[in-house]
């Protein structure tokens, strides 16, 4: 009788290699670090809209201002610039407010992604760790002085 020997199976999923599984959690970090640039912007754009629209409400509605549109200055007078920029100024909110929670889902998902490969950071892990020593140490602390001992 001759012996068979059975290939071993081979995983359903092949698994990541380390170099793939930095590489995803980088493009991650990237994606993350691009919404939040993109919600810095936005906040630099409403507060240019805030102080526009509050030089604006104490001007004549008559009075000429320009408006840059697209690259170009058009004259415009204040009544009709009001108005949109009111506008922008509550879509800038919105989209703000959209930005905001991507980033919140991108910086969870990035976490469960570390959570999952067991990713450690340098110097990140190292500050953790004093931080929960730093704690323990206050803790026997509190608790050397809370109960006294008497003799």
């Amino acid at each position: 009788m001759a012996s068979e020997k059975k290939p071993a199976k081979a995983p359903s999923k092949r698994e990541k290699s380390a170099e793939e599984i930095l590489t995803e959690f980088q493009s991650l970090r990237n994606e993350q670090r691009i919404l939040a640039n993109k919600l810095s912007e936005m906040e630099m754009e409403l507060n240019e809209h805030k102080i526009v629209i509050d030089t604006l409400k104490n001007v004549d509605p008559k009075r000429k201002c320009y408006r840059m549109i697209g690259g170009l200055l058009c004259e415009r007078t204040v009544e009709n610039v009001m108005p949109a920029l009111v506008t922008n100024k509550e879509q800038l909110m919105k989209v703000m407010d959209t930005l905001n929670d991507q980033v919140t889902k991108k910086g969870i998902e990035i976490n469960e992604y570390k959570e999952k490969h067991n990713i450690r950071i340098r110097g990140q892990d190292d500050l953790q760790q004093q931080e929960e020593d730093n704690n323990n140490k206050e803790d026997k602390r509190k608790a050397i002085v809370v109960n006294p001992i008497e003799i």
